[in-house]
């Protein structure tokens, strides 16, 4: 039987990616490019039939942490952050709709101009109607990441796993594969181990919230053409996180 014929491992799930992996080669901002290409990941698994929830980071264009490090009071600086994601899920949304995919912006904080207010119900009937939707501006409370708006959304839309998208990196490690030769890839690492060992999956709190609601964490790489929907078949490296 060929891949396609293959029903998909999962029938809804939550890919998470950082603001950082749309800005390419460059340092700073959009790279429209890349979007364009990871939009094309998006589609090849929304072609299989699998209903598809994303969460952006804003790091490319603003992070709250690194504002609050400079002496911006913390909770201003977390709501600009919660901004970024909103131009980040618009970009996403525009290279969607370009080829072709139904998208709703879903913002945790009311923009009506540019995007829904979230409101549950209405976002699972965007997904059985196979849209994807964008959930933007984080949980929309300051001194939460994207991470763990991630996992609550992944929760509240009962996402049957979490997609960790990462760049030049094909899964958990003991310690940064970049510096360090010796590091070790893990196939699986269960939720307790990962926040004992600080593997950097995502923050605590997120982790800790998949895991009190039984939610898989699978890390891939995002720059591998085919990732995305490989692992969706059984295919590729990849760590798994779960119980």
């Amino acid at each position: 039987m060929s891949e396609s014929d293959q029903d998909p491992k999962y029938k809804r799930v939550l890919l998470k990616i950082s603001g950082e992996a749309l800005m390419g080669p460059q340092g700073f901002g959009l790279h429209p490019p890349t979007v364009e290409r990871i939009a094309q990941e998006v589609k090849s698994v929304h072609d299989l039939g699998v209903e598809i929830c994303m969460v952006i980071g804003g790091g490319n264009i603003f992070r709250g942490l690194a504002g609050s490090a400079q002496g911006m009071e913390r909770t201003t600086a977390d709501y600009m952050g919660m901004l970024a994601t909103v131009m980040n899920a618009l970009a996403m949304q525009s290279a969607l709709e370009g080829i072709g995919v139904f998208t709703r912006v879903i913002s945790a904080i009311t923009m009506n101009e540019v995007a829904e207010p979230y409101i549950r119900r209405r976002a699972v009937r965007h997904l059985e109607k196979k849209r994807v939707c964008i959930f933007a501006a984080g949980t929309g409370n300051p001194y939460f990441t994207t991470d763990t708006a991630a996992t609550l959304r992944a929760n509240e839309m009962a996402c049957e796993a979490i997609f960790m998208g990462k760049n030049g990196v094909d899964g958990v490690y003991d310690k940064d594969p970049k510096k360090h030769a010796d590091a070790k890839r893990y196939d699986y690492v269960t939720y307790d181990e990962a926040l004992m060992k600080n593997l950097k999956v995502m923050d605590a709190s997120a982790i800790a919230l998949a895991r009190d609601n039984h939610k898989p964490i699978i890390v891939f790489p995002l720059d591998e053409p085919g990732g995305f929907k490989g692992i969706l078949a059984g295919q590729g490296t990849y760590t798994t996180v779960h119980d």
